[in-house]
């Protein structure tokens, strides 16, 4: 493996490849610029290791600290920095759902917004309903918008599905 290319490779100890380094100390405080083999000394002395934090400046910085607890601290950061990501969760609503159930599954739509997931919603046709005009079909749909406190768009639909008709809402940025 080539560590050159390796973003999370990082050089401790004997492979720090520097003649003067500025030091970092275990909490955190400078100690200025000196030799390697005397930054690494200190290192030792304090029972710790030797951690380059960056190469991209001059001289390159390195601290002070215990190698396992750094890499616990590096893990930590990039669980912290990964994005949750999205679901889709699924409402489904029929024309004859009355004002009341309507009102609490705007209620749950809601929620489910303000946690940034999309929203499927499914209009549940059976049997003629199928075949009923799309206005009256979009207004039943319309209904239920209203009623949902978040602010939301539409990003896919309204649809024909298997079920009927389907909506796919998320978060308005």
């Amino acid at each position: 493996m080539n560590r050159g290319t390796n973003i999370n490779f990082v050089r401790v100890n004997n492979q720090i490849r520097a003649e003067e380094v500025r030091v970092v100390g275990p909490d955190g405080a400078s100690l200025g610029v000196m030799k390697f083999a005397e930054a690494l000394q200190k290192a030792r002395d304090a029972g710790l290791d030797l951690i380059e934090i960056s190469s991209k400046t001059t001289p390159i910085i390195v601290k002070i600290t215990d190698y396992g607890r750094f890499q616990y601290e590096q893990k930590k950061k990039l669980k912290q920095t990964r994005t949750r990501a999205t679901e889709t969760k699924s409402v489904q609503i029929k024309i004859s759902t009355s004002e009341h159930d309507l009102e609490l599954k705007a209620k749950k739509i809601s929620g489910w917004l303000k946690e940034k997931h999309r929203v499927k919603l499914d209009l549940f046709l059976v049997g003629r309903a199928k075949y009923m005009d799309k206005q009256f079909l979009n207004a039943r749909l319309a209904r239920i918008f209203k009623l949902i406190t978040e602010k939301h768009k539409i990003a896919d639909g309204p649809k024909q599905s298997p079920k009927g008709l389907s909506v796919i809402i998320e978060h308005e940025k």
